[in-house]
């Protein structure tokens, strides 16, 4: 993921599996199972909110093209 844009949907589920396979490790230090655990709340809810926006979008487009 580049800082200069917005990751994909795709890059956002990647980021929020592999930081999801860091906690089911639970080998890492109790501070970095915190912090994964604070990136996954962050990715899910971004990932949520991406989304809502692409489902809208598809709804959008639908509409548009049965008229």
């Amino acid at each position: 993921m580049s800082a200069q844009t917005e990751p994909t949907f795709e890059e956002l589920l990647s980021s929020l599996e592999q930081t999801i396979g860091r906690l089911a490790d639970g080998t890492a230090p109790l501070d970095e199972l915190v912090a994964a655990h604070e990136r996954a709340g962050r990715l899910l809810a971004e990932a949520q909110a991406r989304l809502e926006t692409l489902k809208a979008r598809a709804d959008d487009l639908s509409t548009q093209l049965r008229q």
